[in-house]
């Protein structure tokens, strides 16, 4: 038997679609209601389409990739930046600084939502128990 065969009912969820709907923010399923309850707090289930998102555990993942990015994306412009200007020690601290906390913040929800959005595709962690909802 082929793994593309039509014996299972569940239907493909687009991963991409999904990734990019939590990345925004919206709820991976309809793309309507918000995911977010907070600045991190998952919404127990989607107020549009009553998809429930509690089935998440996006855990550490999210923080392990900001920390990645933005530390991949820092340290070049450090050396860059020191080799250029050859700035003091302070104005380098507070200037890095004050970016990677902006960058982690800007960063840390739309890679929370992107994972959660995965999770929901790929039916991990209970996501594909549920019947699935009317999308528009």
């Amino acid at each position: 038997m082929s793994r593309g065969s039509t014996a299972t009912p569940e239907t493909e969820r687009p991963t991409g679609q999904a990734m990019w709907r939590g990345t925004r923010g919206y709820c991976p399923a309809c793309g309507e209601g918000r995911l977010f309850r907070g600045y991190l707090k998952v919404a127990d289930h989607c107020p549009t389409c009553a998809e429930e998102l509690h089935h998440q555990r996006a855990d550490d993942g999210p923080a392990y990739l900001t920390i990645l990015l933005v530390s991949h994306l820092g340290a070049p412009l450090l050396l860059a930046s020191y080799i250029a200007w050859r700035p003091s020690a302070a104005t380098m601290i507070l200037s890095f600084g004050l970016g990677a906390i902006v960058l982690s913040l800007l960063l840390l929800p739309r890679i929370k939502g992107a994972m959660v959005g995965l999770q929901w595709a790929r039916r991990m962690h209970g996501f594909g128990d549920a019947p699935e909802p009317a999308t528009t």
